[in-house]
């Protein structure tokens, strides 16, 4: 175990990795350049890609922002993790890996929507109200897309760092009018902000001056967590112009909108997506700078998916695996490059994975499973299987076969009680959008997923 802060620093030669968490909101796992089917240009992530593994069965613990930020503050499962829906705020009684990364000598941080206090619409104006008690050194929290407007409705005052922000330069009443007459997907007209008060670029940069201020010779760990391609489907002027040629095919079995609006929408979603790839870039060229890019371990990933208009749905909270399915890349010392691992992972492995890298171990209670071994070459399987759940539904996921229970595809939304909703069965080999219920006709491996989500 590592000494406690404030320890001498270390020789390069015997310092453990730094760990850079790159954790957008919202992207779906198939939506970049790794999918050779649509034309989202993500060439930073890419790269990371040919530098080290991605995992192509990544899965989050509960597809909605503060328990799936929860889980991973925690490193633990879903119901464990002491955070049910958007509703409630992370347990100060509940210690995160970030604190125990605190204590044993890293330099942590994070910036953007760090979300753990989702109840509590008040970040402070310098975005540090709670940062300190959840273990971070050094951090600005904001607000997310809608909570940031509707935040300063509510207290007649900013109430966060980036609404905060935009009044002092002029533009916070022109964001909320514009998020007030926006339809969160079918508008996808651009936002009157400029570029450089766009919120996803005023996170990338909070995070680049964060790393600045990190002196060389400690280990740091930096979360940076970007509010898009969350919806609302705003974009600059100039990301608009990049993608409004582009064709994409529309959502599948979705009976909503002309095909013209689904495909400004994926327009819309592709452009929010190819601007964080350029941030991504931006992080490892400051990496390069720093000469600190061989001894970090570069994590992306994402808090959730986003349905995009299939099966008629939106958004997030549903086991389906646009919603419940996000990519996962990292790179960095000893980890194998240029490997596509279909090994089962939790977002919420990220937490003992960083404990593991920092030489800390992990707690006995805590769920979560390091992915080093994987990472490493040492062992290719790491679950038999993966659950996830939110509120009344639950889901078990063995790579081939899902089952989930309490959930009804015919009802909306997420907080109704359908927990005596007929199980549903999904072979992701013949069916992989998820359409056709075998439970009837497999009841062998329903009985054993069933098993599995009980344990």
């Amino acid at each position: 175990m590592l000494g406690v802060a404030g320890a001498p620093l270390l020789a390069a030669e015997t310092r453990p990795p730094n760990i850079l968490l790159l954790f957008p909101d919202q992207w779906r796992p198939d939506w970049g350049g790794w999918n050779g089917k649509l034309d989202v240009r993500t060439p930073h992530v890419d790269g990371l890609r040919k530098r080290g593994m991605e995992f192509t069965h990544a899965t989050v613990p509960s597809p909605l922002c503060a328990p799936s930020r929860a889980c991973l503050a925690s490193g633990q499962r879903y119901g464990s993790c002491g955070v049910e829906n958007n509703g409630q705020d992370y347990p100060a009684k509940l210690t995160t890996f970030y604190q125990m990364l605190q204590g044993a000598g890293y330099r942590t941080m994070a910036c953007g929507k760090i979300d753990l206090h989702k109840k509590t619409l008040d970040w402070g104006t310098d975005g540090k109200r709670m940062t300190r008690e959840w273990g971070f050194t050094d951090a600005i929290d904001n607000a997310g897309k809608r909570d940031a407007p509707r935040s300063v409705q509510l207290a007649g005052r900013p109430t966060d760092p980036y609404m905060a922000m935009l009044q002092e330069r002029g533009l916070m009443q022109a964001h909320i009018d514009d998020f007030s007459h926006r339809e969160e997907y079918k508008d996808t007209f651009a936002t009157p902000l400029p570029d450089g008060a766009y919120c996803d670029n005023w996170i990338g940069q909070n995070g680049l001056d964060l790393l600045r201020r990190s002196p060389k010779g400690k280990p740091w760990f930096l979360q940076v967590n970007f509010t898009g391609p969350h919806g609302p489907m705003d974009i600059t002027a100039a990301m608009e112009k990049r993608v409004r040629s582009r064709r994409y095919p529309q959502p599948y079995g979705n009976t909503q909108f002309e095909p013209a609006v689904h495909e400004a929408i994926r327009q819309n979603y592709t452009a929010m997506c190819e601007n964080l790839d350029l941030w991504v870039g931006r992080y490892l060229d400051e990496l390069k700078k720093r000469k600190e890019l061989e001894n970090t371990v570069v994590i992306f990933s994402s808090d959730h998916g986003e349905m995009l208009g299939d099966h008629n749905r939106w958004g997030k909270s549903l086991p389906y695996q646009p919603s419940v399915g996000v990519p996962m890349v990292v790179a960095g010392p000893g980890i194998v490059g240029g490997i596509r691992s279909s090994a089962l992972v939790s977002v919420h492995d990220l937490a003992a994975t960083s404990l593991d890298y920092a030489g800390v171990e992990k707690p006995a209670e805590m769920n979560s499973r390091s992915l080093r071994p994987v990472l490493e070459g040492k062992r290719k399987r790491h679950r038999d299987f993966l659950r996830s759940g939110l509120n009344q539904w639950r889901m078990a996921w063995d790579g081939e076969h899902k089952l989930v229970t309490g959930f009804d595809p015919a009802v909306r939304g997420q907080a109704k009680p359908v927990a005596a909703a007929a199980p549903l069965l999904f072979d992701h080999n013949e069916d992989p959008n998820e359409s056709t219920n075998v439970y009837a006709k497999r009841p062998e491996v329903a009985k054993r997923l069933q098993e599995m989500l009980e344990s």
